[in-house]
């Protein structure tokens, strides 16, 4: 519980609308990409990162955008930015050694007057305004909360490739982003996960660590992240799809 206080100490302002700062982190190798920068990769007739950013500029609920990405893309993304009217994009910085460091690197770019931090996938090109929308209403009234979708497969928890379990499927989920906490809640916690050494997977997993419930909010099955090359295959036929 103390640990929970120090992380949640600064005093929470009582404002009807919250002000809320988008961090895209978009600072990754594409190690699985064969060889394709999957984040300016053209997709219909733009690149990938300005679908990533389209629902946060329009959105009412979101700020300010803080872009997170590798020190060669910066100059690029500026101009993308400027380009296609990405007003929102305050500030685009240089991410670090892993996750964890990118995003408390976009953390720390953050507006002061911050309340709220939406984090996410910069390869998640086609989040729907309404998951956005409804994570950080949870988000603003819960201190944290993340979209998700059930898994549909059946997992098997296996050791040397021996079945160890079988996990209930209806109690697991996939969980996707953008993760909204409060700011200060998040920031603590993943400076926390940092000192200690942990390897994390995603960003809820660092205020899971220091015992704060994260809420689960209704995800999308278009809200992929595009990780391989197939992945873009499925990103152009949602395209496709919405364009229709």
């Amino acid at each position: 519980m103390d640990l929970l206080k120090k992380f949640l100490g600064r005093k929470k302002r009582e404002r009807a609308a919250p002000f809320c700062t988008a961090v895209i982190v978009a600072a990754g190798t594409a190690s699985r990409m064969q060889g394709i920068d999957k984040i300016l990769c053209p997709m219909g007739n733009y690149p990938l990162l300005l679908y990533t950013l389209i629902p946060f500029q329009n959105s009412d609920s979101v700020d300010e955008i803080v872009i997170v990405t590798r020190e060669d893309l910066m100059l690029p993304i500026g101009d993308l930015c400027r380009r296609e009217g990405m007003h929102k994009v305050t500030r685009i910085v240089k991410g670090g050694a892993s996750r964890t460091e990118s995003v408390l690197e976009g953390l720390h770019a953050a507006d002061p007057k911050a309340d709220l931090v939406a984090i996410h996938d910069g390869a998640r090109p086609f989040l729907p305004p309404e998951v956005l929308e409804h994570t950080i209403e949870t988000a603003r009234t819960r201190g944290a909360a993340a979209p998700a979708i059930p898994v549909k497969d059946t997992i098997k928890v296996a050791k040397d490739g021996v079945v160890q379990a079988t996990p209930d499927r209806s109690a697991l989920f996939a969980v996707q982003t953008p993760q909204v906490f409060e700011i200060g809640l998040i920031q603590g916690a993943l400076a926390h996960a940092l000192e200690e050494g942990a390897v994390l997977t995603d960003d809820c997993s660092a205020v899971e660590r220091i015992g704060f419930p994260v809420c689960l909010t209704q995800g999308s099955e278009d809200n992929l992240k595009i990780t391989t090359p197939r992945d873009l295959t499925w990103g152009e036929a949602i395209l496709a799809e919405r364009m229709r």
